[in-house]
């Protein structure tokens, strides 16, 4: 090539190359739109084998596309209390809340007591679930879990316990994961909601005046009466869901079987068993929607 040519060349190297640097330069954010946790959803990065874990998330990155964050409680235990008994979340009930709140434009994270990772059984997997193991979207999050003390209460406008036989440990006693469901509930003036054994993890639930959120309040959740009492176990349970929810000054209301329940009380929402797992986030997401649709009350503080 004569050198004349090849020095007419150089700017336009130089150019490429600067051009050719820039989606790398953008691709760590993530993918626009609602995703499991910001950076924790990243394809790109999920690609290259570079997936970051929850401790270095930016949890504080807002919301992008979508109507706003949903907090999904998970617990982190991987047995009955002091057994060896292997325990659960309940990974339909994940996967059946996440689709909705997408679907309505809600991005989720996932916090658990331990950060991480956390258990998800075969036998708490139904062949219609299979495929969503493999559903990168979800599985990231559930793989790598915030820890409680790098979530941003002001950041969520709703939270959602899981259920599983592993909720009722590590995650009711939880002293910030509390401060967290409260301060959505007063301050923010969210929902709190939970299914199945996930209502395991309200009933230690108090507000700033002292008083428990469910006193007074309608309340389901998987019952002692369903479980099986004969197993093991069963005797490693810390307490009994309806003993303790009627105890707190809950109303607690059941149904025989396994059809979908779900109650309802003003900001709290509760569903009995595995299959109401969705219409516990469509009622979710119906007063989030009641409440974006109501007009601002003038010289109402913000929350």
């Amino acid at each position: 090539m004569p050198l004349s040519r090849f020095l007419r060349s150089i700017p336009l190297l130089v150019l490429s190359a600067c051009l050719g640097c820039v989606p790398d330069a953008h691709a760590a954010p993530g993918i626009v739109g609602p995703v499991v946790v910001d950076a924790l959803s990243d394809t790109s990065a999920q690609r290259a084998g570079t997936l970051p874990t929850a401790a270095h998330a930016d949890l504080r990155q807002p919301a992008r596309g979508g109507q706003g964050r949903i907090l999904f409680v998970v617990a982190s235990s991987k047995v009955h209390g002091s057994s060896t008994l292997p325990a659960s979340i309940s990974f339909g009930e994940v996967v059946h809340a996440w689709d909705t709140f997408q679907a309505a434009g809600y991005a989720v994270d996932f916090v658990s007591p331990d950060g991480g990772d956390v258990p998800i059984l075969d036998r708490y997997v139904g062949k219609d679930m299979e495929p969503r193991l493999k559903d990168e979207r979800i599985m990231s999050g559930l793989r790598n879990t915030a820890r409680p003390a790098q979530i941003d209460p002001t950041r969520y406008r709703a939270v959602y316990y899981v259920g599983g036989s592993n909720a009722i440990y590590g995650v009711p006693e939880h002293p910030v994961l509390q401060r967290i469901a409260v301060q959505v509930y007063e301050r923010n003036g969210g929902v709190v909601s939970a299914v199945c054994h996930g209502t395991a993890g309200l009933v230690n639930l108090k507000l700033a005046d002292g008083q428990y959120l469910l006193a007074g309040k309608r309340v389901t959740g998987y019952p002692e009466e369903h479980e099986r009492q004969g197993e093991a176990y069963f005797k490693q349970f810390p307490f009994l869901m309806r003993k303790t929810v009627e105890s707190r000054g809950g109303l607690f209301h059941a149904l025989d079987g396994d059809k979908p329940y779900i109650e309802v009380d003003g900001r709290l929402v509760t569903g009995q068993n595995y299959a109401s797992a969705t219409q516990v986030a469509q009622a979710v997401v119906e007063i989030l929607r009641r409440q974006a649709a109501r007009p601002p009350v003038r010289g109402a503080k913000k929350a």
